[in-house]
């Protein structure tokens, strides 16, 4: 009977058990092409994701660059429309103060996310490579050397972990390495040559010549790492000095036309640089004249920083106080500007160092970009 019925359904028990495999089989064939379509279909999410994510990161990217160079570029159109209304620099102008930057920046057209800037005067600081006489670069210029004594002075004397630390020292050491002695000999009894830096564990040569960038200062004898960034809050070196201020030597010498006349703006120097002016003897009087210059009745600055001996007229200070005029200046036409903005949790740096001139074609006023950094 059996028999008669598989013979019914034109089946045998071997192709029954083989239709059996058959359909196990595909069962199999089938599951493992979902297993590779879903493995597939993750992998091309993922991918579709990553690509969606670095689109949209550099679409940010972008936007910040725009946004920085846009702060940037309202920045110098500040400090032109300044240099046309006035001769003189001073943290009383517009492009020092946050309101009116404030107001500049409304107008910027960017909808989302955020932008600011500041501008400092980068002559308000000690230009390090006036310490040496440029073009010639052999000798002290003798008011810088007064003035940077001082200055080591009172930054030695402002953190127990600077005891250590001699002032002559590192002053010696700052002009072995910005003059072109060719290392005949030390400045001093404790300068330092490439003789010095050559001798290190790790060694290096001494540059002969004006530091290229600040951070060139970190390598010269007696300048620690804490005395040039700082140490627990006290700001260092770095903060205070610049290797910028170059200017056209009136007679180039052994093929250097350049000069540092290393002026600081005294309407924009930060206190620890007003306390360097002062002569030795009244340190004290630099925060008189730090306030005299901020001295306001509601919105309106009450006293006037034209000239340069200005300092003469502040309460507290006695009349034949004198500032070394070799010293310091009331102009400056090189600014630095930090421009920084933030765009869905991305955010963008700049840096910019420009040069305000006027160009000679058309006598009109410009910035010009010296440096610029991205971070």
């Amino acid at each position: 009977m059996r028999r008669a019925i598989m013979k019914i359904m034109n089946l045998t028990p071997s192709r029954k058990n083989r239709w059996g495999n058959e359909k196990g089989m595909a069962l199999l064939v089938t599951l493992s092409v979902i297993a590779v379509l879903i493995a597939a279909t993750l992998e091309l999410n993922r991918k579709v994701r990553t690509s969606v994510v670095a689109t949209a990161a550099q679409r940010d990217r972008i936007t910040l660059n725009q946004m920085t160079a846009g702060a940037v570029h309202a920045a110098m159109a500040m400090l032109v429309k300044d240099r046309k209304e006035t001769q003189i620099d001073s943290i009383q102008e517009d492009w020092a103060n946050p309101e009116k930057v404030a107001e500049v920046l409304a107008d910027l057209p960017f909808e989302k996310g955020k932008v600011a800037f500041a501008v400092t005067d980068e002559l308000g600081l000690i230009q390090v490579n006036a310490l040496v006489e440029f073009p010639r670069g052999r000798q002290f210029n003798e008011s810088q050397k007064i003035m940077w004594d001082r200055f080591t002075r009172l930054i030695i004397s402002s953190h127990e972990d600077f005891e250590e630390l001699e002032a002559t020292e590192i002053v010696n050491s700052m002009k072995d390495w910005l003059d072109s002695g060719d290392d005949d000999a030390i400045t001093g009894l404790n300068g330092a040559e490439s003789d010095y830096y050559e001798s290190l564990e790790t060694p290096y040569a001494c540059r002969n010549g004006p530091l290229a960038h600040i951070g060139e200062l970190a390598k010269v004898r007696g300048v620690t790492p804490a005395l040039f960034r700082g140490v627990e809050g006290m700001p260092g070196l770095d903060k205070f000095v610049t290797v910028r201020g170059v200017d056209q030597a009136r007679e180039p010498v052994d093929n250097r036309a350049f000069t540092f006349p290393g002026k600081i703006n005294i309407n924009t120097a930060p206190l620890p640089v007003l306390v360097a002016l002062m002569p030795s003897e009244n340190p004290e009087y630099a925060q008189l004249i730090h306030d005299y210059r901020e001295e306001k009745e509601e919105d309106t600055y009450l006293n006037d920083l034209s000239s340069p001996t200005w300092y003469s007229q502040v309460a507290g200070i006695p009349g034949d106080l004198r500032i070394d005029p070799k010293l310091i200046t009331t102009q400056s036409d090189l600014f630095r500007i930090e421009a920084a903005a933030s765009l869905n949790d991305m955010e963008m740096v700049v840096t910019a160092v420009v040069y305000r001139e006027q160009r000679k074609e058309t006598n009109k006023w410009q910035c010009r970009v010296v440096s610029w950094q991205a971070e």
